[in-house]
């Protein structure tokens, strides 16, 4: 078997499982992991000295669901505080009404994880995890049953409380993290806008690819439009130039985890001579933030990898 025969071969194995080489740093997975440990166990730690719970009205497995997306994609759609109250809550209702309403225990079980997926569509706060809650109320065994719709505050309610808390606090921590995701102070602005970029990617016109494609995606359409931009600026091969640093702007290093940064120039000092075409920075976000510094703007546009834009509120 010839080597590109392997390769294609390989590749629509690949395609078929889903399997994608990763691109998140080694700083951002052991977060993802800390998050996961730290949220379950305050969870359990949390709920038991509040209400003296133990054993499924403690914590329910769901929970460990919600802990995989708020802290291994802390930024996704399905991950936001909506999408993690509401379906939680909407999932609970769902599943103790099913219990108690449809005799027959395989289609209480069926219909109630049927039912929760469509009551979340329609509430627009889809949430994986709402699926094993809804379950849960209708095979959780006697401790849940006997609670009725009780079940929906403790242990629900009062679990999302917490691992909300947690993802709020933890996630902060890191610069590079932030939840809800509209705490991002900066997001990736392209450096150069090909002809009819912004028709190419409005935000309508992905919102309504998505409604043609009749797609659940967990990325915003602000995401992917976004991620479109730099796309077509990664394919162009776009290097920020020297003439492109300017007073007031805001640029990353583009690294991963714990090396990133943004800084804004906040002054300059123009020469024509290279050597001596100064910028003033100051550190705005990631290593280093509050601190200042200044280098020539050649050196500043080999550090910096691209533009980015302030958030509403950030500047």
């Amino acid at each position: 078997m010839s080597t590109n025969t392997e390769s294609s071969t390989l590749q629509r194995i690949k395609k078929f499982w889903g399997f994608e080489s990763s691109s998140v740093s080694h700083a951002e997975k052991l977060a993802s992991t800390l998050g996961g440990v730290l949220s379950i166990f305050l969870i359990a730690f949390v709920t038991n000295k509040i209400t003296g719970a133990t054993g499924a009205t403690l914590i329910v497995p769901s929970m460990g669901a919600s802990a995989v997306l708020l802290f291994a994609v802390p930024h996704g759609k399905l991950s936001q505080p909506w999408a993690l109250f509401g379906g939680h809550f909407i999932s609970a209702l769902v599943g103790v009404a099913c219990y108690q309403f449809v005799s027959d225990y395989y289609l209480a079980a069926g219909m109630a994880v049927g039912l929760a997926i469509g009551a979340m569509h329609v509430c627009r706060c889809i949430h994986p995890p709402g699926g094993a809650t809804a379950l849960a109320a209708v095979i959780g065994g006697p401790a849940i049953h006997a609670i009725g719709y009780d079940y929906v505050l403790i242990p629900i309610l009062l679990n999302a409380l917490i691992i909300f808390t947690v993802a709020f606090v933890f996630n902060n921590l890191f610069p590079w993290r932030r939840y809800p995701v509209s705490m991002m102070r900066f997001s990736e602005r392209p450096q150069a806008k090909p002809v009819n970029l912004d028709r190419l990617i409005d935000r309508n016109h992905i919102q309504q690819a998505l409604e043609d494609m009749d797609l659940v995606v967990d990325m915003t359409s602000d995401d992917i439009q976004r991620l479109f931009a730099l796309t077509l600026e990664h394919a162009d091969r776009q290097r920020l130039q020297s003439a492109q640093i300017r007073v007031g702007a805001y640029y990353t290093n583009g690294k991963h985890g714990a090396e990133w940064s943004v800084r804004q120039v906040i002054d300059e000092a123009a020469s024509d001579d290279p050597d001596k075409d100064m910028v003033i920075y100051q550190v705005v976000e990631g290593r280093g933030l509050h601190s200042s510094d200044s280098c020539t703007r050649r050196e500043f546009a080999e550090w910096a990898t691209r533009e980015m834009a302030p958030s509403n509120g950030a500047a």
